[in-house]
């Protein structure tokens, strides 16, 4: 036949000469996750809108063809390994986008490293507070479980403004243990802990262009801060480096010309340590953030810029990928997972968790500076009784100058054994992790102050971890309002239930949700009239999930 292009037509689709076996597809839903294959919307014999997931498509003009039929609407083949930056995953050995944020106290444990890279992603273990022995027991176990299934893994690396030395303690350990790859957090100036670390054993390529051996993934919520990473690391600080016997020469001239951070996580309103930004206006910030300084400087790599904060459901998935991540994070809903490193009971709260459920409060490592977690306010006294303790802090000069009712509070609520002995074991604590601290308390005493409440705020979390039940009122639980909209979208589905919330269980409904949602939005932008439920995507056991991410 001859046929001239219709008005509502972009073109014409007709069937390969080896079509004859594919079936018609009349189910939107059924064509859209067939992530692989394309969508064609053509118009049918019977002037009815029709879906085909095979063929071909010529894009406009007059087409003579047997069996040819107007084309409404096209979307690509989007296999969730094309969502996001190639280079990035070239870069971190990865098949997906999909970063497991590292959470604190080992709540990004092990398993959930090796789970999230064994799935195709990379995971960061928590080792912000952690004991270099607890960290150095983790890398052991992750760097044997790599030995015969080699994955992808790092470790956080945060920034621990009221201790030096025990920031580059960390970084010791890191380099003497072969630690490549590390999410650095919370950071609000280059240190010298944090530049050895990037800086040692980068080499030349054989243009004399750096190659860094160690890679670093910067998670910011600041432009300021994102700038510092994308810079070359503080001269000041190669020099004091240098003068140390800390880098080499040629070190510390190779490492001039690197950027500090290899890629930056945007992070938007996330779970413990955030600005509350909102995503929308901080991704393309610190993007052209990322532009600027490529325009200023030329580097052998474009450092990737990613989203996290607030990740939790395809749809927000889908919306920073569509925002122009180049990667996602994914924190506050792993936590609910069954390979962290947190208590049944907290991930029980955290299925009861509603988006207006956290809250924030007073964070115990940069307690003095008045800096703020977010954290579930749902079933815990945690965060009201953290903020009662920096107002004390805030209006007295030392534990002598409390008034009464004030010290009742304290034993009776807080620490729940007198102020002596509260404090007797906050010594042990630090003579253990950072003496320097408790030289500090003996000759201030509002430090020595500000380190017994932070016993207080640093217990609250294990207390959490252990699911300690004589304590749980005072379960510190670090949470974004992502976990309510998790729980929501959930409801109702297999995933609600707890012991079915596992890592790439989720990973794979957040990428392959939001490649689905990504070519409904294409079917959409094309054919206005399709209905807006077909672009709703429900939670899909693994059986269904992993022909789609294969």
């Amino acid at each position: 036949m001859t046929t001239d292009m219709t008005n509502s037509s972009m073109g014409w689709w007709q069937p390969g000469p080896s079509d004859k076996a594919f079936p018609e597809t009349n189910d939107p839903k059924t064509a859209l996750l067939a992530l692989r294959s394309p969508l064609f919307l053509v118009l049918g014999e019977n002037g009815k809108p029709q879906l085909r997931t095979y063929g071909q498509a010529i894009l406009g003009g007059v087409l003579s063809g047997e069996n040819a039929l107007p084309l409404l609407a096209f979307v690509p083949p989007l296999p969730p390994e094309n969502l996001g930056s190639r280079d990035f995953l070239r870069r971190h050995g990865l098949k997906y986008p999909y970063i497991a944020g590292a959470m604190a106290n080992g709540i990004t444990s092990e398993a959930m490293v090796m789970e999230a890279g064994r799935a195709g992603g990379m995971g960061f273990f928590g080792a912000g507070g952690c004991t270099l022995a607890r960290i150095e027991k983790a890398i052991a176990t992750l760097k044997k479980a790599a030995e015969s299934s080699p994955f992808p893994f790092g470790f956080n690396f945060l920034h621990q403004p009221g201790s030096p030395e025990g920031e580059m303690a960390l970084a010791e350990l890191y380099l003497k243990s072969g630690i490549t790859s590390v999410c650095a957090a919370a950071f609000m100036r280059m240190t010298p802990a944090i530049v050895l670390y990037r800086v040692r054993g980068v080499t030349a390529d054989e243009k004399g262009r750096p190659l860094p051996k160690n890679r670093i993934i910067a998670k910011v919520s600041r432009v300021e801060i994102a700038e510092k990473f994308l810079a070359p690391p503080p001269e000041k600080i190669l020099t004091q480096l240098l003068s140390q016997g800390l880098l080499s020469e040629d070190e510390a001239r190779l490492g001039a010309l690197l950027p500090m951070a290899d890629d930056i996580t945007a992070e938007a309103d996330s779970g413990g340590h955030t600005d509350n930004r909102p995503a929308m206006a901080l991704l393309p910030a610190i993007k052209a953030a990322r532009d600027a300084a490529m325009a200023a400087r030329e580097y052998v790599h474009i450092p990737c810029v990613g989203l996290g904060g607030g990740i939790a459901t395809p749809a927000s998935a889908a919306a920073a990928f569509a925002l122009g991540a180049d990667y996602i994070l994914v924190g506050s809903v792993h936590q609910a997972c069954v390979e962290s490193g947190t208590s049944d009971t907290v991930r029980e709260m955290l299925a009861r968790c509603g988006q207006a459920d956290v809250t924030m409060t007073a964070a115990a490592d940069m307690f003095e500076m008045g800096g703020r977690v977010q954290v579930l306010k749902r079933e815990t006294m945690f965060a009201l009784r953290a903020q009662k303790l920096y107002t004390l802090y805030r209006e007295y000069p030392s534990m002598e100058a409390l008034p009464e009712d004030a010290i009742r509070f304290l034993e009776d609520k807080i620490f729940q054994k007198s102020i002596a002995e509260e404090w007797e074991s906050t010594r042990r604590f630090f003579m253990e992790r950072d003496p320097s601290q408790l030289k500090r308390a003996e000759e201030d005493p509002r430090h020595h102050m500000a380190l017994l409440f932070r016993s207080y705020l640093g217990q609250a979390s294990l207390w959490a971890i252990q699911g300690n039940p004589d304590r749980k009122v005072d379960y510190q639980v670090w949470c974004g309002p992502a976990m309510g909209a998790f729980n929501a979208w959930t409801k109702n589905s297999f995933l609600e239930e707890v012991s079915e919330r596992r890592i790439r269980t989720v990973a794979f409904n957040l990428l392959a949700g939001a490649a689905t949602l990504t070519r409904f939005s294409m079917l959409k932008a094309q054919y206005p009239e399709i209905p807006a439920h077909i672009g709703n995507f429900s939670p899909l056991g693994l059986n269904t999930l992993e022909p789609m991410m294969s």
